[in-house]
């Protein structure tokens, strides 16, 4: 099973949760009272900077004929819509630059370069991810409704190809992103309760058609055909440009939400879960990326996804900032503080993937005690806090994960 208990999982009382949302409101406040000029100029310059990239991309494929203008065009363009996708759409749409009032970067009017409606993402993602992360049954993010991404997920036949769709997922993540929120698993099942929902669904298709139309139009008919003489080229280098974004974004994407020590949960204790537990299970349930500020900047500042989870709607220029204090906060607890390289979250997250392909009596670990997936009862119902005698520091849930690893090395 999943985590059920989120403060017995983390080896905290029902005072220390508190006193860490406590903790964690206190970030908030102080980030949104010193929001400010800067700010705005910062979100500001990053639009022009995408817009100028995106321009140069789309003038250098009038000469895409020639190999290094294309290589040029699929580069900048490539470039420009991650930018777009990732610092730009993802972070206005979760409400990040909405204290601006600028009606032109804002969460309800802006609409990315996407096959995904922006309205449908924001209730899917924002919404119920966000709220629910990474709850089994809650947050269909957990696999996209397509992979097997922990052991509580009952294995079949189907998962077998979990690498399979995990390669065509990533390169047309934007039609993944775009059908998401249609729920086609439900439609397949023939699980409509009634006239009503069933005209929903259609709806809401027709919204992902309308979308999808206007990109393919965009992309694949309007910007070829104003480069004239080099129309092929241009298609051919726009096609690439759009698999380089979703290649990257399903990338990050993935390091921040599959690698070992992003936990899975149960919908337990949902209902009845404070403010300080939405914090903890934030905090849990997500993984970091380390690097510099142009990893940063290139993963839409999703390199934080801890911090991104705690706080969505922050300013994502604030997150390294952030970052700081939340480490601090991960010590003072002593709470694991997930974090690697991109090449070796990567590889994590892909990993979990392969093995996850098989059914579970041909893996070692359990559900309770694997890389990918824990649970409280790993911990033998010993999951309680104590003070070091010696120190007088915590030892709490990330020193026992350091024993616990310590004792399969000595196996």
């Amino acid at each position: 099973m999943a985590i059920s208990d989120v403060k017995e999982y983390a080896h905290l009382t029902e005072a220390d949760v508190e006193a860490l949302g406590e903790e964690f409101d206190a970030i908030r406040r102080d980030i949104e009272s010193s929001r400010g000029a800067a700010d705005a100029r910062y979100i500001r310059n990053v639009i022009r900077f995408q817009r100028t990239l995106e321009l140069a991309g789309r003038t250098a494929l009038f000469a895409s004929r020639k190999r290094p203008a294309w290589l040029a065009g699929v580069a900048l363009l490539g470039t420009a819509k991650i930018i777009e996708n990732m610092e730009i759409g993802h972070n206005v749409m979760h409400g990040q630059w909405d204290w601006m009032n600028d009606p032109e970067i804002h969460s309800s009017s802006w609409e990315w370069d996407n096959t995904g409606p922006a309205k449908h993402w924001k209730q899917t993602h924002n919404f119920l991810h966000h709220k629910y992360t990474n709850v089994l049954g809650m947050d269909d993010d957990i696999g996209y409704g397509l992979l097997r991404v922990t052991r509580d997920q009952r294995w079949k036949p189907f998962n077998l190809g979990n690498p399979v769709y995990n390669l065509l997922l990533q390169l047309f993540f934007e039609f993944g992103v775009a059908v998401q929120h249609l729920e086609l698993g439900k439609v397949a099942a023939g699980r409509f309760k009634g006239d009503a929902e069933r005209a929903e669904f259609e709806r809401k298709r027709q919204e992902v058609l309308v979308k999808v139309g206007r990109q393919v139009v965009k992309d694949y008919v309007v910007f070829p055909a104003l480069t004239g003489p080099a129309w092929k080229s241009t298609l051919t280098a726009n096609l690439a440009a759009n698999m380089v974004r979703n290649v990257w974004t399903n990338a990050v994407i993935f390091c921040g939400h599959f690698p070992d020590g992003a936990e899975k949960f149960t919908k337990a204790d949902i209902d009845s879960e404070s403010k300080g537990q939405w914090y903890l299970r934030q905090m849990l349930g997500s993984a970091n990326i380390s690097g510099g500020p142009v990893i940063h900047f290139m993963t839409g500042n999703l390199s934080h996804q801890i911090e991104h989870h705690l706080f969505p709607d922050l300013p994502s220029n604030r997150y390294a900032h952030i970052a700081v204090r939340v480490r601090e906060l991960a010590d003072k607890y002593d709470l694991p503080y997930t974090t690697g390289s991109l090449p070796v979250q990567y590889f994590k997250a892909w990993r979990t993937i392969l093995k996850l392909s098989l059914p579970n009596k041909y893996l070692r670990a359990t559900a309770d005690d694997a890389p990918e997936t824990a649970s409280e009862r790993k911990f033998g119902g010993n999951a309680v806090p104590v003070i070091d005698p010696e120190t007088g520091r915590r030892r709490g849930l990330r020193s026992a994960l350091t024993a616990g690893r310590r004792r399969l090395s000595r196996r």
